[in-house]
């Protein structure tokens, strides 16, 4: 079995593979503080709660924007089921030429998913990936990574408005059921969710523009289903794109060894 972890700014996600099936996944929340062991206890826990054995799992391969995180899920790896991970980053074959001005820059989420959207569907694509950030990734026809956009995440943005405002509440992020607001809640609700919407179509639509085709158009990430009903240039949602990912990157490199 392979375990798969995508380390992100809010959450950790993890993943089970036995083949290419999804087995099982998982969301923790990124905490910095945490040590190895209590990591390696977690994962223990999660896979027993799933009838999983973790004597089973012989690789793992992680994908983090969140440095110093990386180690203490290796180590946790490495003491609690002997498999040395594999880390998406420079010398680990991904089967995607990056094009962008310094390559090294590219998190390695977004290549990731986007490895995984040109496996799937083939380009030209574009991956919008509904997270702390939202981020666009535009693949060419012939599966390079172009280069995209980044915009703050709608949570973000809410977060903002309760941050910098004296009198704002700090609101749950959902479709209102109007665009006029008639109380103050409604009303940020509305700027928030519209606006988005309209942050995400224009940037689709500037992209796309941009391209040799009309790409497909796939939406992943926690807070895509939220909003992907009303954004209909969006084709498919893939809510565990980057675990998939992950698992295609691992296949194509060689698998490490138990220690």
């Amino acid at each position: 079995m392979l375990m798969v972890f995508d380390i992100g700014n809010t959450t950790i996600g993890m993943g089970i593979f036995q083949g290419k099936k999804l087995l099982a996944h998982w969301k923790l929340k990124s905490d910095r503080e945490k040590t190895a062991d209590e990591y390696g206890i977690i994962f223990g826990n999660l896979l027993n709660h799933q009838n999983l054995s973790g004597e089973k799992i012989n690789g793992a391969i992680i994908s983090s924007v969140v440095p110093p995180l990386t180690p203490i899920i290796q180590t946790a790896c490495q003491n609690f089921f002997k498999i040395k991970p594999l880390v998406v980053g420079p010398g680990l074959k991904t089967g995607i030429p990056i094009l962008y001005e310094n390559p090294a820059e590219v998190g390695s989420d977004r290549i990731v998913v986007a490895a995984a959207a040109y496996e799937k569907y083939g380009g030209p694509c574009l991956v919008v990936d509904f997270g702390t950030a939202t981020t666009f990734d535009a693949i060419s026809a012939a599966g390079e990574y172009l280069g995209g956009a980044i915009a703050p995440g709608i949570q973000i943005a809410a977060e903002a408005l309760y941050l910098r405002t004296a009198k704002l509440p700090r609101i749950e992020i959902k479709k209102p059921k109007s665009a006029i607001g008639r109380n103050t809640v409604a009303s940020m609700q509305s700027g928030l969710y519209f606006g988005y919407l309209g942050l995400v179509n224009n940037i689709i639509a500037e992209i796309s523009k941009e391209l040799t085709a009309k790409p497909k158009v796939i939406a992943t990430g926690g807070l895509a289903e939220l909003v992907v009903s009303d954004i209909p240039v969006i084709d498919h949602l893939e809510p565990d794109l980057v675990l998939e990912g992950l698992r295609l990157l691992f296949e194509k490199n060689k698998r490490p060894e138990k220690k």
